[in-house]
């Protein structure tokens, strides 16, 4: 079923595009790792990621995923990750791809909240997260605090790579490192195939070809040689991975879609 999302939302809500697209995806706006809304009102209890980069909660985030999991510590951070990841990506691809509306994930300006120590964190963002937009996006010309306006759609993408990558999932790449040995490579799997299932799942409520768009933001990332896009049954384009996450060597092996361990 194809659902209309109006991506031209109204200044007043600057993420509205990413979280109607949400909606879409889901059919939800209750998700396990995203706060309703993106925008975290209340930041009682809820901690930045800046702490993921020092290590100080690295244990909080591993041990979840062991307890939750119950694989190898390599196995269940690799799995920690490949949660992570994907979450606090989405609102900045999905921004791109819905509206060109890129929100900066710097790790000060990510929240995560923990429900219980059974649970991997939701995160969500600070109401003071700087948005970046093109000069001809109606918030461009709004004076609210916190829009940055770029010159073009190769600066916008240029700043959701520092921002996303090199600013942020590098460092937390580096933190999990100290605790665990695992690889990079296997690490940006995870988000390379987490960026590519994301924006296919919301492939009917995205402007233009999701395929192209998959290609331009792994090419902005350099993680384009981590997946491919293949048929599906009918045809369909899905994700092929090229590294593992290493979810077969659970104690209850699981293979993912699109996994290249086969079983």
């Amino acid at each position: 079923m194809t659902v209309t999302v109006d991506h031209h939302a109204p200044t007043a809500a600057p993420l509205a595009p990413v979280s109607a697209t949400l909606r879409a995806m889901f059919g939800t706006d209750d998700l396990p790792g995203v706060v309703p809304g993106l925008l975290v009102t209340d930041e009682t209890g809820w901690w930045p990621a800046t702490e993921l980069v020092t290590g100080d909660r690295m244990p909080d985030l591993l041990g979840a995923a062991a307890r939750m999991w119950r694989g190898t510590p390599h196995a269940s951070a690799a799995l920690a990750w490949k949660s992570y990841s994907y979450y606090v990506a989405l609102p900045a691809v999905l921004g791109w791809a819905s509206a060109r509306r890129v929100p900066l994930l710097h790790p000060a300006d990510v929240l995560f909240h923990s429900a219980d120590q059974g649970s991997l964190p939701t995160m969500g963002l600070r109401r003071t997260t700087t948005i970046a937009v093109l000069p001809g996006d109606p918030l461009a010309a709004s004076g609210r605090p916190g829009i940055r306006v770029v010159a073009d759609d190769t600066e916008l993408l240029g700043l959701l790579r520092t921002t996303l990558l090199d600013g942020h999932f590098a460092p937390v790449i580096t933190a999990i490192q100290r605790e665990v040995r695992i690889g990079t490579r296997t690490l940006l799997g995870s988000v390379a195939s987490g960026i590519a299932h994301g924006i296919l799942r919301a492939a009917d409520v995205l402007p233009g070809s999701a395929v192209d768009q998959i290609d331009t933001l792994l090419g902005t990332l350099d993680l384009a040689d981590l997946v491919e896009l293949v048929p599906g049954p009918a045809g369909e384009p899905t994700v092929q991975r090229r590294t593992c996450c290493l979810a077969f060597t659970l104690p209850n092996p699981r293979y993912c879609t699109g996994c290249c361990v086969q079983p």
